[in-house]
């Protein structure tokens, strides 16, 4: 059993991107994670009760209650849109948005749709594409890829794409360009449904600490 970081709570913490601004918050509200820092191949902290992962697994250990509570992106939850966790608060750090983008000239997703009746769009977020075409009455070919998304629409497998980007210049570098903005993907704290019950107290601490920050 890992031991709490604050009175009660174990935290999930995200390596990558998101990792360095979420230990910062930590350590504002009176967490130490000296050691975290110091240590970058360590996954588990039992002493202070913070264990690091990817973004992307953070829903699945909170929704297990491995975690109490958890930090990830926005993308992150939207694309997992049936885990049972608790979206708390929106720590406003990590932007990035996610975007519709084509090659640049003429849309080739309006002419395929024009056309065809249908557009052909490559992402690593299919529940999120597909929820997005959906809402807004498309039909759209959803080709999930691990990759290079950018590659896709350059070889012609698809008309678009659907991604995450913070600065666009990987877009612009490979001669694409945004069509549409989707939503805007920032950290968030997330909680375990009975840890939201059973230590309401302390989570309740940490969101006031947190907004107080």
């Amino acid at each position: 059993m890992i031991p709490p970081a604050t009175p009660d709570l174990v935290i999930a913490v995200p390596r990558g991107a998101l990792m360095r601004e979420s230990l910062d918050r930590l350590d504002a509200i009176g967490i130490d994670t000296s050691e975290v820092r110091s240590n970058h191949r360590k996954l588990l902290f039992a002493d202070i009760g913070i264990v690091t992962m990817r973004p992307s697994d953070v829903p699945t250990y909170v929704e297990a209650g491995a975690a109490d509570v958890g930090i990830t992106g926005k993308d992150v939850i939207t694309e997992q849109p049936d885990r049972d966790v608790y979206e708390l608060m929106d720590l406003g750090y990590g932007a990035c948005t996610m975007v519709l983008a084509t090659v640049d000239g003429p849309d080739p997703s309006v002419e395929a749709l024009r056309r065809l009746g249908v557009m052909r769009v490559a992402t690593k977020y299919y529940k999120t594409a597909a929820a997005y075409f959906e809402a807004t009455g498309r039909q759209a070919e959803i080709v999930e890829v691990k990759g290079s998304v950018e590659l896709a629409p350059l070889t012609g497998l698809v008309e678009a794409i659907v991604d995450l980007t913070a600065t666009g210049t990987t877009l612009r570098e490979n001669n694409l360009v945004i069509r549409e903005e989707i939503f805007v993907s920032t950290a968030r704290l997330i909680a375990n449904p009975v840890s939201h019950k059973l230590k309401a107290a302390a989570i309740d601490t940490m969101l006031e600490k947190l907004r107080a920050d």
